[in-house]
């Protein structure tokens, strides 16, 4: 019997900081990771994502559509 797959494309959110990248899947609540270097990060948020579905999948949880991003900037003023 053949294994049937599913293939998703779901945003990520990459961030450097001083100890490496920080990265989430905001569309799977809790789905984050971090890496020393960026393809690090990569691998291993494909990994948790995996790993996300896998479990939604073994309790017939819905895995949902990925959620449309928007990445944009504000600017606020504080009095110092």
């Amino acid at each position: 019997m053949k294994t049937q797959t599913q293939t998703y494309h779901f945003p990520i959110f990459i961030e450097k900081d001083k100890s490496g990248y920080f990265v989430s899947c905001p569309s799977l609540q809790g789905c984050y990771t971090q890496g020393k270097t960026y393809e690090d990060a990569l691998a291993h948020i494909h990994d948790a994502i995996q790993l996300h579905l896998a479990d939604r999948i073994a309790l017939a949880e819905e895995i949902g559509e990925p959620k449309d991003l928007i990445l944009s900037s504000i600017k606020v003023s504080v009095s110092v």
